[in-house]
């Protein structure tokens, strides 16, 4: 059996053969968000908005991101500063309850969220044109880009914080006749399909309004070329495992999972700080 060696080990590194450059993404500025989403409106298909109009009370039972669209325009008066337009739709798992005695019927709808922001992305004055291979195509150069940064988004699995009947007047992400159609991608997501417009078709007198907290990082990058070291060519030196025959032999090169039956108590990694007995909340 061949050992389990990485072809790159820190320990081990040759002497520095040649500088090379290569071309990379740079990060040229960004900011962390801890956001709390507060009374967003949920929209629902029509048979599940009938449910809805009759409903006492309804309760969260989960959230998702479905996309994030992103825009960056440049900031007036502010050289190398871009706005970057950032806007997130999500899917809303609620259950809705009824005065009729019964089991809460489980409805599937979306909600959305903009908000933006300003990072430094430094100046560019050059189209870049790309004449990479396109399958079916006449392998033209593809369309040149603008000298924009690209806006780069990572978003937190979003936490459901609250759920509640209101009036559509209450919600702070009510739909206007001017609002942009709902993307394809998030139609797709529901298995019954929405009203074409959502600001005229839509007239109700209680609506679903929900809290999400989301964790991002949004962040700037340009293409850039950048001069490293190079130590060598990196070439695996581990096999490749195709030895299926035995599952159990499989299994027993499994580590039995102590932590999974025993949690490991740190009292100085926990919440709390202290030994005293009626600490039970973090900071206190």
């Amino acid at each position: 059996m061949s050992e389990n060696k990485g072809c790159c080990q820190p320990d081990k590194l040759p002497r520095i053969r040649e500088a090379v450059c290569i071309d990379t993404n740079r990060v040229y500025d960004s900011c962390a968000d801890k956001d709390c989403l507060a009374d967003l409106r949920v929209y629902f298909p029509p048979h599940c908005q009938e449910i809805v109009e009759h409903a006492t009370n309804v309760r969260c039972r989960g959230t998702e991101i479905l996309n994030v669209f992103m825009d960056v325009e440049k900031v007036p008066f502010n050289r190398g500063c871009y706005s970057v337009d950032i806007t997130f739709f999500f899917k809303v798992t609620v259950e809705a309850f009824s005065a009729m005695p019964g089991a809460p019927v489980t409805l599937c709808g979306f909600s959305t969220y903009s908000k933006k922001c300003i990072l430094y992305g430094s100046d560019g004055n050059v189209r870049v044109y790309s004449s990479e291979y396109r399958a079916d195509g006449d392998d033209n150069q593809l369309l040149p880009t603008n000298t924009n940064p690209r806006a780069k988004i990572q978003v937190a699995d979003p936490i459901c914080l609250d759920a509640k009947l209101c009036r559509p007047c209450d919600c702070c992400n009510s739909l206007s006749e001017s609002c942009m159609p709902i993307p394809r991608c998030v139609r797709r997501a529901f298995s019954e399909d929405f009203p074409e417009d959502m600001g005229t078709a839509m007239r109700e007198n209680k609506v679903v309004a929900v809290t999400i907290g989301i964790f991002t990082i949004i962040q700037l990058e340009r293409d850039v070329q950048m001069l490293i070291p190079a130590y060598d060519f990196c070439i695996p030196q581990k096999e490749c495992s195709c030895d299926t025959d035995d599952p159990c032999e499989t299994f027993r090169k499994i580590q039995f999972p102590v932590d999974a039956f025993f949690p490991p108590h740190d009292q100085k990694n926990g919440c709390c700080k202290t030994a005293e007995p009626f600490c039970t909340a973090c900071g206190e």
